[in-house]
């Protein structure tokens, strides 16, 4: 071992257990690239939360120190690695090494795996095992180091079936309607001069499907742009069963409902770098996205602590510029596709940094917008049903301490997901169109849309951006009471937990009544 290596720090929160059987080292020629993120120069304030700032204000109070920055990029360039891109209001230094100047700068070992999940083709990746370790010059500065495992982080949260196969659907202008989404002010189109960005890991769409489809509902193509992030792109993969499905779904389901807004599609490799970069280039965009809608996760569990606490910090970036960010809570009950057992929620959805969107069940009059019963989606086991529960790695915020929120499976107090819901079950999901082909998507991975679609058009109608949404949704809400703005879910289970009265982790504090909620948000501003 190296003088360097020898004197060098734990990474706290980096340690990685093995995802599967290593089938050999990584080459020490091989090329990686990495992003380091860096501390910032001081924490975040309730009250920038609570008001949101300009950039350059926010990028001068609470991105990195110009000295770390100069230390971080320094120290990467004397071990032998390429720096790609600095940007201290984001706090990312990309790099790329060799994977021996890898081993050498950050202390660890590096292997080669694969694995065949149920519902796919074989995936090969990098992986490794124990903590980083960083050398003087990083340590401290640097608190996570991202993509050096690049294993798949997440999963999308939708279920589709042949259009012919649900026992109900509807357009998501439908289900706007049913929801009562306030109408545009002044006649204007809903989500005019309004910016809504999306993160996918994987897919990708196709022109003609989004014309196609958009026209079938009566509305012009809204203006969709494919961002790249990481070297990803937008890479239609000609299966509406796959990750296209998840993209058409987010495109369609928000420009059907805000079709005059600008759609930004942020395209980033299914790792944790990668997720990590997508959220944060997502937020510092210029001009700021009104609302971030996120349908990808994992139980947090399978999680690294520094790469939940560096997301989660890309998401107070987003709150603090005043982003209202959505995340699907899961698709997969109660136990979030953890097979121990015990209950668990997913991350990101149990960030207390945005809006957690959990799932119902909708059979309503989509003629009149009448309802005519809506309770907790659950097609029972195998088959689907919200996720949500307690998380066992964000402690309770303020603005759920009256909501009645239950103890974690770990008996501790924790963040209650999720904080809202609407329509996710396939059997009464969304019409869609995905590679050609018509289909009905359901999944929780449907409400994150619709809700972020909701906040874009909230912000038309207010003028002011709403951020962290629980905070403006939440001091209106008593445990056992409906909260002003909503429809409370009050019948259904999703394994561990049952719905009733107030909030609930199925439904959190129930489905909108978008007029109702645009009143409330009038009347406390």
């Amino acid at each position: 071992m190296s003088e360097k290596q020898s004197a060098s720090h734990e990474l706290p929160g980096s340690h990685r257990e093995e995802f599967a059987p290593a089938t050999a080292p990584v080459p020490d020629d091989e090329q990686i690239e990495a992003t380091l993120v860096l501390r910032r120069r001081e924490p975040v304030p309730h009250e920038v939360l609570l008001n949101p700032i300009p950039r350059d204000e926010f990028v001068r109070r609470y991105g990195a120190d110009p000295d770390d920055v100069r230390a971080v990029t320094a120290e990467a360039e004397a071990a032998g690695a390429e720096v790609l891109s600095v940007d201290p209001g984001e706090r990312r230094v990309r790099i790329r090494a060799s994977a021996a100047v890898v081993r050498e700068l950050f202390g660890t070992s590096l292997q080669s795996a694969t694995h065949t999940p149920p519902d796919g083709a074989e995936v090969r990746f990098r992986q490794r095992t124990g903590p980083i370790r960083l050398p003087d010059e990083l340590h401290e500065r640097v608190v996570a180091v991202l993509g050096l495992d690049d294993r798949p982080q997440a999963t999308a949260h939708f279920v589709a079936m042949p259009a012919a196969a649900a026992a109900v659907s509807y357009s998501p202008v439908e289900v706007g309607e049913i929801y009562r989404f306030p109408a545009a002010p002044g006649g204007a189109a809903p989500g005019a001069g309004r910016t809504v960005a999306i993160v996918e890991l994987g897919g990708g769409f196709d022109q003609p499907d989004l014309d196609t489809y958009f026209s079938s509902l009566g509305l012009s193509t809204p203006q969709v742009s494919a961002v790249g992030v990481d070297g990803a792109s937008n890479q239609p993969g000609g299966d509406p069963n796959g990750a296209d499905g998840e993209v058409l779904l987010d495109i369609e389901v928000i420009g059907a409902l805000a079709p005059a807004a600008h759609l930004l599609v942020y395209f980033a490799p299914n790792t944790d770098a990668g997720f990590v970069d997508a959220i944060t280039q997502a937020a510092h965009a210029s001009p700021t996205p009104d609302a971030l809608s996120i349908s990808w996760g994992q139980s947090e569990d399978a999680w690294t602590a520094q790469a939940r606490s560096a997301f989660d910090d890309a998401l107070v970036d987003a709150a603090a510029l005043g982003v209202t960010v959505t995340a699907a809570a899961g698709d997969d009950g109660s136990s979030d596709r953890v097979d121990d057992g015990a209950a668990h929620v997913d991350f990101p959805a149990s960030s207390p940094h945005l809006l957690a969107c959990g799932g119902t069940s909708l059979k309503a009059n989509a003629a009149t917008g009448e309802v005519q019963s809506e309770v907790v989606w659950n097609d029972g086991s195998g088959r689907g049903a919200t996720g949500g529960g307690v998380s066992d790695s964000f402690g309770t915020p303020s603005w759920q301490r009256n909501v009645g929120v239950p103890p974690s499976a770990s008996g501790g107090t924790g963040r209650g997901v999720p904080d809202v819901a609407g329509n996710a079950d396939p059997e009464t999901g969304y019409r869609v169109r995905v590679d050609g082909t018509d289909t009905v998507i359901g999944g929780t991975s449907a409400v994150a849309p619709l809700w972020a679609a909701l906040a874009a058009r909230l912000v038309q109608a207010t003028g002011k951006p709403l951020g962290l949404l629980p905070l403006r949704v939440y001091p209106g809400a008593s445990d056992g009471a409906t909260a002003p703005g909503f429809r409370d879910i009050v019948s259904g289970d999703n394994g561990a937990y049952r719905a009733h009265a107030g909030w609930d982790a199925c439904t959190g504090l129930g489905v909108p009544d978008g007029e109702a909620l645009l009143q409330a948000l009038t009347t406390n501003s």
